[in-house]
């Protein structure tokens, strides 16, 4: 189903960089890392200790006075989400109930929310009382548990983890009454959500869309997992700004982190009306998957995400020629990045070694479900300010590599931007954007 006609009307972002869209893209500019040591717990025993963490921030700030007695069931990732949220509204000059009940602008049952969610892991302090409680014999007892433990378990607490809970809050504070949907694929699920919410707006079930996603991997069983894995880098902790070298001859792993990224979309023709400022145009939107038995990795020739690229650049109806810009996934895995170089030398053909990639996750870090969002934000802000920031930790390409990835900033007039990722589970996803005209 073609995309065309669907623009960006809101951006919204909480990232490493900032609190803002503006925060984010400045320091984007500036070459700046959000990276730094682990405190939000201590990593002691972790072969990483470094992570992309999000400014301080008070969330009661982002939630209407009447519904505060929420906050207590939301998690860290629901937290994100409301605040990305809240700036992409803002910034669209569309009126919800949560911005201002007295002067709401939008119809509450045309409006979607598609939001990508990772599997939010718990506060291990909230557990801790319930696990020590269903010990036998200095071992974990599962009918003790059923008997004792989860009697130190607020009824409550389930509903501070369950991914669809981003959306739900976001929709109960702005009153979201059209169709609502929650991706969990990992770092494809926000160029799932923004894919699918253009389509819903495409086939006329809304005429406006809340779409993006957030995740907070800042969580001591999100990360160790991700060091049994091997996917992290256990160089530069005392160096975090090198850490993450995406595409770079001498990566060795990735970091990870937290934010979130939201989007407002609509209809061309609602926009128009009502005298909106369109950032951009989903231009193409493609799917698909890898099928690599051994999951922790993309497969080595990139395949499945070859397929998601060509489908967006023909949903566009574009030729590889025509792309200006790629921001691409770029881990700082070694093995991955190559695979995705090879992807798109493959789907791009000639055009591969001409086209500027940008990767961002170097000074974003891997921020799983949102990180699709950032870099459809970040790809619309180079689009609008006609410019391309340099890529950073990328002094030497990996052997292999032929892809031109942007080592200084530049000037640049960008038509075509195509932003693309995929899952250590398999899925993968890409989008095209266009300029607004």
């Amino acid at each position: 189903m073609n995309s065309s006609g669907v623009v960006i009307t809101g951006l919204g972002a909480i990232s490493p960089l900032g609190l803002t869209v503006d925060d984010m893209w400045a320091g984007l500019c500036a070459g700046r890392c959000g990276i730094g040591q682990i405190d939000a717990f201590d990593p002691v025993g972790f072969s990483c200790k470094l992570a992309g963490q999000v400014p301080d921030y008070k969330i009661q700030q982002y939630v209407p006075r009447s519904y505060r007695k929420a906050i207590k069931l939301m998690s860290r990732d629901i937290e994100l989400a409301i605040i990305a949220a809240d700036e992409a509204l803002r910034s669209s000059g569309l009126v919800t109930k949560g911005i201002d009940p007295e002067k709401v602008n939008v119809d509450p049952e045309r409006m979607s929310i598609n939001l990508g969610a990772g599997l939010i892991s718990c506060d291990l302090l909230e557990l801790a009382p319930a696990v020590a409680e269903s010990v036998t014999d200095g071992k974990f007892d599962i009918r003790k548990w059923g008997s004792d433990g989860l009697e130190l378990v607020t009824p409550l607490w389930l509903l501070k983890y369950l991914p669809n809970m981003l959306a739900c809050h976001i929709g109960i504070i702005h009153d979201i009454e059209g169709p609502s949907n929650t991706i969990t694929c990992a770092e494809a699920s926000a160029h799932l959500a923004i894919g699918e919410a253009s389509q819903i707006i495409v086939r006329g079930d809304a005429v406006q869309a809340l779409a993006g996603g957030a995740e907070a991997k800042v969580n001591p069983i999100v990360m160790i997992r991700q060091c049994l894995l091997k996917r992290t880098t256990s160089e530069n902790n005392n160096d975090p700004t090198t850490a993450c070298r995406p595409f770079d001859a001498d990566a060795k792993g990735s970091v990870f982190g937290e934010a979130a990224g939201v989007v407002v979309l609509e209809s061309r023709e609602n926009a128009e009306r009502r005298s909106a400022k369109i950032y951009a145009e989903i231009a193409g939107f493609g799917h698909s998957n890898n099928i690599n038995p051994a999951y922790e990795h993309l497969e080595s020739d990139g395949y499945g995400l070859r397929i998601a690229i060509e489908k967006a650049m023909a949903d566009a109806q574009v030729e590889p020629k025509d792309i200006d810009l790629i921001i691409p996934h770029g881990t700082g895995i070694a093995s991955d990045d190559l695979a995705e170089a090879r992807a798109i030398e493959v789907a791009l053909g000639k055009a591969a070694t001409e086209t500027k990639v940008w990767p961002t996750k170097s000074m974003l870090s891997n921020t799983g479900a949102a990180s699709g969002a950032l870099d459809v934000i970040a790809a619309v802000c180079a689009m609008n300010e006609g410019k391309i920031p340099a890529a950073k930790n990328c002094d030497e390409k990996a052997n292999g590599c032929n892809l031109n990835i942007v080592n200084r900033p530049q000037q640049a007039k960008i038509r075509f931007a195509l932003c693309c990722s995929y899952t250590y589970g398999g899925q993968t996803a890409a989008i095209v954007l266009k300029r607004a005209d």
